[in-house]
This record gives C-alpha cells, structure tokens and sequence, in this order.
C-alpha cells in the first residue's frame, strides 16, 4: 500500500512563529485561534492545552506512524492515551500550546502524516469505507479515488475558509458501509447496467437538525468525479449562511433551495468546472462486479473475515471507547514488523483491524494482540463514545464515563452510540441506541438528562433514528438495558434492531421509559449527578467550541475565493477559453473590492464594479487609483469575449494581480493579523491556487 506525505514543513514554521506570537503576547486569541484550527490543534475545557487531531485519509497506517505517535503521545501529552475518531482520525490531547509546533514536525518528518485542516472551517479527513481494497463485494478500490480528491482539496484555496467544516465519505459498493447518507458529500461505486461509476449523495449531517443526504447524482463517470465534488463543495462555499453558525452546513442548502433547487444550482456550478478544469487528470480505478460477500456495516467487521485476496484475512481489534495508550501503539507496530504485516486501519466505530493476515499467522498476531491487553470484538462491546466532558469545550455529560457502563450482550450486539452533546460526534442517530447529553431543568433544578434514539442504520436502506424521551442521566443506564431486553423478548425471527424499531414505533419507546422519565420532586436528589460526579450538575459557559473556527471576516473569506477564481482563471488561459477567462477575472476584482469596502465599513452589496469603484475612491482619499483601477477593470470586461487575445488577456491579468497585492497590503496595514497567505497572486502563490490536478495537466 502506498501512503502519501501529505504534511508540509513551510506551514508548521509559519504556525510555530504564531505560537512564539501567541505566547509572547503580539498576536491576539482570535486570529491564533484562527491558526491553529487550520493546523488541526483543537482548544481544550483546559487551558493551556490543547488537542492535535491527526489526520488519517481512509484510516490507513503504517506501523511506523504507529511508532510516532506512540512516542509522541509518551512525551509530549499530559494524558496517557489517544483516541480513535468516528471519522477515522486519531486525537492526542493535553498537548501544551508550546510543544504543539514539535509535535506536527514530528508527524511530518518522522510520519508523514499531516494535521492541516483537521479543524476549522475545510473539509475534515476524508472517510472510507474500512474494506475498501480488499472487499469481495466491491466495484473498485475507492482509496485510489480518495486519495486524489484529499490531494485536490488539502490547501485549495476554496477549501481555506468555508462557511462551516464538510465532511466526505467513500464507499466501494451500493452497500455504502462508509455512510454517505449522513455526510455532506457521499460518493459510492455503483454498477449501472454494463457501466461503472458513482453515485453521489450531498447535503447530509447530524448533530443540530440531523437531515439524510439526497442524491445529487445516480450515476456519474469517474472521470467527472472531482469535477462534481468541487461543485458541491462550490455551492457550500458561495451559498452557505456565513453569520448564523446553526445554519451554515451544507444540509441547510437543501432547506433553503429544496431537492430539486438545489440540484439546480449545483449544475449551474457544474458546468463552469468543466469548463475551467477540462483538461484535469482524474483517479482512475480498475473495475468489476462485486462477488459475494459479508457487508461489514457500519464501522468494522465484528469477527474475522476473508479478503478478495485469496488466503488472505481481517482481523479486526477492539479499542475500547477508541482508546489507545503508548505502549498498545507501540505494540501494534512490533506485532504488524514481526508478522510481515504493513498496514492497519482505523474505523468508524473506533475501532482497528489488521488487514492482508495469511491464515497461518492469525492466531499468532491474536496472542500479540492479547499481550497488549486488546483483543477481537465481542457482542454487546460496540460501544462507541466522544470525549465529552473530558476534554471538549462543548461537552455536557461525562460520555467516556457512561460509555463502558452500556457494554452488554443482552439483546446482541447492538451498536450503542454515546455523545456529550447535541452536536453528536459518536453519530447517536446512526446507533441502533444513540444517546447525547444535555441539561432539563425539573423542579427548579438542572438535571443532566440523555436524549434517546433507536434505530438508526447509515447504510443503504438504513435511515436516521426515530427520536426517543429525554432520560435523566442516572437512570439511562436501566433506559438502554430496558430497551435491549424488550428487544431480545420481542423482535421476530432475523427481524433486525432497525425494522423492530419501525414496526413498533416511537409510542412504545415513550410507554416503554415513561417511568423512568418522571422524576417526583421526592426523588430529584437522586438524579442531580452525572456519572463520575461528586457535585451537583452543572453546564459550565467556556465561551462555545470550535468546531466552526473563529469568527470570520469577509476580506478573508472573499481573497481565498478570488485565489480559486484566480486557478480556473488560468487554466481558462492555457486552454484558450479567453472569454470564460474574463469571467472569472471579473470574479476576482468583485469579490476582492467587496472584501476591501466591508474592511474599511462601505457598502460592500454592489455588483457592479463601477459602483465598487466608486464607493472605493470615497471610502480611500489618499489611495483613490485603487478605486479608480478597480472602475477601470469593469469597463475592460465589458467587451465582447470573442475579441479577446492572449496578447492583450496576460497585460490586464498581470495589472489584476498587481492591483490585488496593493489592496491585500492595504488591508493588511488596517490589520496587521489578517492572514493571506495562500490567497495571493505571484509565482508560488498562483502555483497554490491552481488544484493539484490542474498544475499536472499544465506541466
């Protein structure tokens, strides 16, 4: 298996000389909040530590990025394990702000693995389904298509400053394992007659207001894949609410335009990417029809299973609650070197396997396994937890705490998923049982209460959870053992925990808990805890999370989409479409004019560049030429696009970007903290803003 180095060693200088800015008090908290977002260091309920999201495309790892980050985890962090995402990453918390810098070099040197864009507003690592490659049952092996869109997204300009974080999963068969259902982009390998392609899925999501993703495309050619996630990522970009942060995911597009509008305005972007990305090379897999085989669900194999490799198998490794110490990390990489073995994976429900195991050497990878104190899953142990109150700013209820207290094979192997807060990180409304934390006030009392679902299955054919009561905290552990045992008693003969939960509806789980919902005013001491607590419950303010970054301004936002405009602008050029070309010039001194009048408090709502011109040379009486430059270049656009040469095409886009860099240095004389590196013109500067794929169809 080939890895790709994705970290790059310019980025965590510059992120290490904001760190030294930080703590030596000449960069404010915002703007290296701002920073280090991007650079995937997340804030912590503690201060002065932090968590480092590392990125993991897929879930692949080798053992020697086993090996680093066990060493880091031992030396840097102040806590004793890491921990497995449900979007594949791996977090290292209790990290201090000072040792943040040391430890990405070290991921990038040592791993090369990256951080960036981990956090913040960008799309987050990209997820798969975890048997992609090895699946009897698949069409293609996705990580060949995941890996080039992460490697055409990661520092895209239009992917710097989203309005909100976005989140894509691939799945190698109809089955769709990796969930697209609750991303806000899904892409699945589909057969369609004698052809193959994908099925894409946009505008899905949990958390507040979970809404399942409809399908924006049946079935596309892999060779418009990017083309078409660019323009869905395009349309949250540009339409996507950037004040009200509950309104800025994608799956608020689909409420705002409906299905079919949406669809809409999705081709409208997506002709223009074909146009300006024409010539792009693209992914491209080998083909077949899936055989038979298991579909492993919803995170990982539960046991082991065979590959489409023949003599060849998974073994799949429990992590409890996603958790691993030094020495397990360590000890997975000895085991992996020692068996011949090169890759592992994390998973969606938290978990690990080991993958391409020749038979002969399962049961000695198992006691390697077992000396390290994991083991193989067993029924009733698919729990999977968020940090909660343990380490997030947003937590409410302590979730690692409950988390391992639900673990019980009454009723089967029923997934259980528990989170700290509505946002949902543990996917509750994916969970045959989800639960997230909250605060109900009863008899003038706050009361740390779980919101319950039942149900929910993110595969094809699945669907969200139907919502349950709100349980108080001290009881949902008799709630879900309650709920399991009338499913263990009641359901018909193969009837699955997400069809009993459909023929009996969301009236007999109110019935089923109504006792355990009631609290008399005589027992409210009894319910005034959470798990793990010795004082009464309380939410505590720690100023939000910051899963959407700090707050943005629009100078920001509008220089990196001008930076993408300025990418499709030259690929235009070295295709010869000089008027589409234009277009996009005309994009970029609008967006950047309205940027630089929202700075300097105009009126930043007028289209015309004229107009912006104009209120320019109002707004700057000791700089009027950039206004007037500005008028100028929208009386140049004007002209027919069948006149346009080259010739007099490269002067004008030549005095665009000089135009650009004097304003960019205007704004950042108003604010010496504005960040724009990566969203400006010049020779390394376009080479950034030109996609990966687009630099490789020019050279």
């Amino acid at each position: 298996m080939a890895f790709h180095n994705l970290a790059n060693r310019e980025e965590i200088e510059a992120y290490a000389q904001a760190v030294d800015d930080f703590l030596n008090l000449q960069l404010d908290a915002d703007r290296f909040t701002a920073t280090r977002l991007q650079m995937g260091v997340y804030g912590q309920r503690q201060e002065g530590v932090h968590m480092v999201r590392i990125k993991i495309p897929g879930g692949r790892l080798h053992a020697r990025q086993l090996n680093t980050i066990g060493d880091l985890l031992e030396k840097y962090s102040k806590h004793d394990v890491v921990h497995i995402t449900t979007r594949q990453d791996i977090q290292m918390h209790y990290v201090p702000t000072r040792d943040t810098p040391t430890v990405l070099r070290s991921l990038a040197d040592d791993a090369g693995l990256t951080t960036r864009e981990a956090c913040g507003n960008t799309i987050r690592n990209v997820t798969a389904c975890p048997m992609a490659g090895i699946c009897p049952r698949e069409h293609t092996d996705v990580t060949k298509h995941l890996d080039g869109a992460v490697q055409h997204f990661l520092r895209n300009p239009l992917n710097q400053q989203l309005p909100r974080k976005f989140k894509i999963s691939f799945s190698g068969c109809e089955a769709d394992c990796a969930q697209g259902m609750l991303h806000c982009m899904g892409i699945v390998a589909v057969k369609k007659g004698d052809r193959f392609g994908f099925k894409v899925l946009a505008g899905g999501g949990l958390g507040h207001k979970p809404h399942e993703a409809i399908v924006v495309e049946e079935f596309i050619e892999e060779k418009d894949l990017l083309h078409t996630m660019e323009a869905i990522v395009t349309m949250h970009n540009k339409y996507s609410d950037r004040i009200k942060r509950a309104k800025s995911r994608i799956k608020f597009l689909v409420d705002r335009f409906g299905p079919e509008g949406f669809i809409e305005k999705y081709h409208e972007e997506l002709a223009r990417i074909k146009q300006a990305l024409a010539n792009q090379p693209y992914p491209k897999g080998e083909w077949k029809t899936g055989g038979e085989g298991e579909i492993c669900g919803q995170g990982a194999p539960r046991h082991v299973v065979p590959q489409k490799q023949p003599g060849l198998f998974v073994l799949p490794i429990s992590t409890p609650i996603g958790n691993l110490n030094a020495k397990q990390l360590r000890g997975l990489a000895k085991a992996l070197q020692v068996h011949g073995l090169d890759e592992i994976r994390t998973t969606q429900d938290q978990n690990l396997m080991v993958i391409n195991v020749p038979q002969a050497k399962l049961d000695s990878l198992r006691k390697a396994v077992a000396a390290l104190g994991l083991r193989e899953p067993e029924a009733g142990d698919n729990v999977v937890a968020c940090p909660g109150t343990s380490t997030c700013r947003l937590g409410i209820t302590s979730s690692t705490l409950l988390g391992p207290k639900l673990r019980n094979a009454v009723g089967g192997d029923l997934r259980i998923r528990v989170s700290g807060c509505h946002n949902g990180c543990a996917q509750p409304e994916m969970g045959d049982i989800g639960i997230y934390g909250e605060g109900k006030r009863m008899h003038g009392k706050l009361i740390p209460h779980y919101q319950t679902y039942f149900g929910g299955n993110g595969l094809a054919g699945g669907g969200l959870a139907i919502k349950g009561p709100s349980v108080p905290a001290a009881r949902i552990e008799s709630a879900v053992q309650r709920v399991r045992a009338a499913f263990d008693k009641d359901h018909l003969p193969n009837e699955t925990f997400f069809y009993w939960t459909r023929r009996r509806g969301i009236g007999y789980f109110n019935e089923l808990l109504a006792d355990l919902v009631q609290v008399p005013e005589t027992e409210v001491v009894s319910v005034l805890r959470d798990h793990g607590d010795n004082q009464d419950f309380k939410v505590l303010q720690l100023g939000g999370g910051e899963c959407a970054g700090a707050t943005q301004m629009l100078v920001g936002s509008n220089f990196f989409e001008a930076a993408h405009e300025r990418g499709y602008r030259n690929a235009l050029v070295f295709q010869r479409k000089y008027g589409e070309a234009v277009k996009c010039a005309e994009a970029i001194a609008r967006l950047i004019g309205q940027g630089v009048v929202h700075l300097l408090g105009g009126n930043n709502k007028q289209e015309s560049l004229s107009d912006l011109g104009a209120e320019l040379v109002g707004l700057l009486s000791d700089q009027p030429e950039l206004g007037e430059q500005l008028a100028e270049f929208g009386a140049a656009f004007t002209r027919d696009s069948e006149e346009w040469t080259d010739k007099e095409l490269n002067p004008l886009f030549t005095k665009l970007d000089n135009w650009t860099m004097e304003v960019a240095e205007l704004c950042i004389s108003r604010d010496r903290q504005l960040d724009l590196s990566g969203a400006l013109p010049g020779p390394l500067a376009v080479q950034k803003a030109i996609p990966v794929a687009v630099q490789a169809a020019a050279a």
